[in-house]
């Protein structure tokens, strides 16, 4: 292979200017003998360059380099040379890491290469696990059917968010690793002293962080039994059990039934939350705060149901965002609303 030697003195210098012409390979390494370095070079060095480094005072050699190893950068780079490039392009770049389990999608067309999607997966995250989608999100306890492709055959997981911990099995429960930002936008609004409902609390990603930062009396509530065992366990896992009270039954029951009046309602089922509206704002107090949540193209629908839910009384628009998106023209939409 071809090399440019050059006296250590001058090798930062040249490094530059080769960098600079695009002389250098970058998939070898640069080698160094006692008082010289010598550069790889990925073509034989022209006049101009030759004159730019002063030809006097450098060595074209021919000899041999160290190559560099590059690991893949991307689900993708993993795949190459095991499926047609085209069909590579067909998957998705994104998939969900939750503790030490990998959650992706495999197009019907990559069917039969769905094994080698899976150990590429295993390999460039180095996760334990990798499942498939095989359904979307439905039933009232927010499941989805999932395949197991590479790995361990787990789906119990602990998943660590903004220095909280959550045990949970994807298979059996509702979890979004995508929300943790949100999460902890909803906990930095939280106060001491506020008595908070999570109406569809999962395994407690919300009340957890929550009741991690603040002095707080959190109504933990989810209709899913398999939730409510994990969010029994979180709340354990991260010594939060002064503060956070998990429910297991129908929202709109609970609070009927034990008469709780909040400072901070969270609504985070966006599939359906829109029918709890009426309980909520019935045990929400003048001045408390809801953090509603819905699928939609646009705010107007949202802004509608909360004014409407919340009359005799009104409501003040605190902020709305775009969550994450959920479809081509759909989003996770979010409202937070006072009622005033």
């Amino acid at each position: 292979m071809i090399g440019l030697k050059i006296k250590k003195n001058r090798a930062n210098d040249v490094r530059k200017i080769l960098f600079r012409r695009s002389f250098i390979d970058l998939n070898a390494k640069i080698k160094r003998e006692d008082d010289f370095v010598i550069f790889p070079l990925s073509e034989k060095p022209d006049e101009e360059l030759l004159n730019e480094l002063e030809h006097e005072s450098i060595e074209i050699v021919d000899t041999v380099f160290e190559m560099q190893k590059r690991n893949p950068k991307s689900l993708k780079d993993y795949l190459k040379g095991k499926i047609d490039p085209q069909k590579i392009e067909e998957i998705k770049g994104s998939f969900d890491i939750i503790g030490d389990v990998v959650i992706l999608e495999v197009p019907e067309e990559l069917e039969n290469f769905k094994n080698i999607i899976g150990e590429a997966a295993l390999k460039f995250t180095k996760r334990k696990a990798v499942f498939r989608k095989k359904s979307e999100i439905k039933g009232i306890i927010r499941t989805r059917e999932l395949e197991h492709l590479a790995g361990e055959d787990v789906s119990e997981t602990i998943h660590q968010e903004f220095g909280t911990r959550l045990m949970l099995d994807i298979k059996k429960v509702y979890f979004s690793p995508r929300l943790a930002t949100e999460r902890k936008r909803v906990a930095d609004c939280v106060k001491n002293g506020e008595i908070i409902v999570d109406m569809f609390a999962g395994v407690g990603p919300f009340p957890v962080l929550i009741a991690k930062n603040h002095n707080v009396k959190i109504y933990a509530i989810d209709i899913n039994p398999e939730a409510f065992k994990y969010i029994k366990k979180n709340i354990e896992l991260n010594k939060v059990q002064d503060r956070v009270f998990p429910i297991l039954g129908d929202a709109r029951e609970v609070l009927k039934e034990r008469n709780i009046k909040a400072d901070r309602i969270i609504m985070n089922l966006p599939g359906s939350a829109y029918e709890f509206l009426d309980s909520a704002f019935n045990f929400l107090k003048d001045g408390g705060i809801i953090h509603y949540y819905e699928f939609a193209s646009d705010y107007d629908m949202a802004l509608k149901r909360l004014e409407e839910a919340a009359y005799p009384r009104k409501v003040k628009i605190l902020g709305k965002r775009k969550v994450k998106s959920k479809s081509p023209g759909i989003w996770h939409i979010a409202v937070d609303a006072k009622v005033i």
